[in-house]
Parts: structure tokens; sequence; C-alpha cells
């Protein structure tokens, strides 16, 4: 996709996954993101979470509130939802947002972890209706 000459770059770009492999790991990965998105984010935004493009296809972007973690499956990635429930213990919903209890976020990441290409940070995204304020 080429853009016009005078559209700005993109505000955050992808960056290349690492496999975590062990709950210390994703543990560091939560950490190190959320320095970054303090950092880069502005207070007001909403919206404010992490893309996870998936290997064989699919986005999944992900929020974490204070007890709570939001998780849009775009319909190309579909066919996660079997692993997020293995990896949760989360019955899948009846639409594309998951909301999750946030003492899950560890299994997720580690479960995920496999079948990330890419994550990328954020702004903006509805989350289902819900534009939330920054909660990672």
């Amino acid at each position: 996709m080429t853009l016009p000459p005078d559209t700005p770059p993109p505000r955050f770009r992808p960056r290349p996954w690492i496999h975590l492999e062990t709950p210390q790991a994703v543990e560091l990965w939560i950490d190190e993101h959320n320095s970054a998105l303090q950092e880069l984010v502005q207070p007001q935004e909403t919206g404010v979470g992490i893309c996870f493009t998936l290997a064989e296809g699919g986005n999944v972007t992900m929020q974490t509130t204070g007890d709570a973690v939001v998780l849009d499956v775009d319909q190309e990635a579909e066919w996660i939802a079997p692993l997020i429930s293995a990896a949760t213990g989360a019955e899948p919903p009846r639409g594309r947002v998951w909301i999750l209890p946030d003492d899950r976020l560890v299994q997720l990441i580690l479960g995920l972890s496999t079948l990330v290409l890419s994550t990328t940070l954020v702004v903006g995204h509805p989350f289902g209706a819900r534009g939330r304020r920054l909660g990672y």
C-alpha cells in the first residue's frame, strides 16, 4: 500500500515479535510495553493498546484496564478463538470482543507467543464500541 506523498508517516511501526517462553519473560515484556505506552501516548488518548499481527493471518488488538484484558479479534483471526479459550479458560464471546480477567494476561501472552509475527502500539482503536482510556 502506497500512501500519498503528503501523508505523515505512521505514528507507531510494527516491531518483530520475539517468542516468550516463560512467565518471567512475559512479565518483562509487559513492563517494557507499559513503559513505552506511558512515554508515547498522551493521557487524553483513547483506544490505546497493542495490535498483535498473527503469522497465519489476522490481528488481535489488546488493551488492559485496571481489572480486565480486552481483546478485539478481527475476522481474519477468528481461528485463534480456541487457543484464547484454552490459554485463559474463557468462553468465546458472541461478538469479536473478549473481556478477560486481568489475572489471565500472562497465560494469554504465553499462549499467543508462538503465533505472533509482530506487534504495533495503537491509539484510537474502538475496542467494540468503547474507546477506553490508557490503562495498560
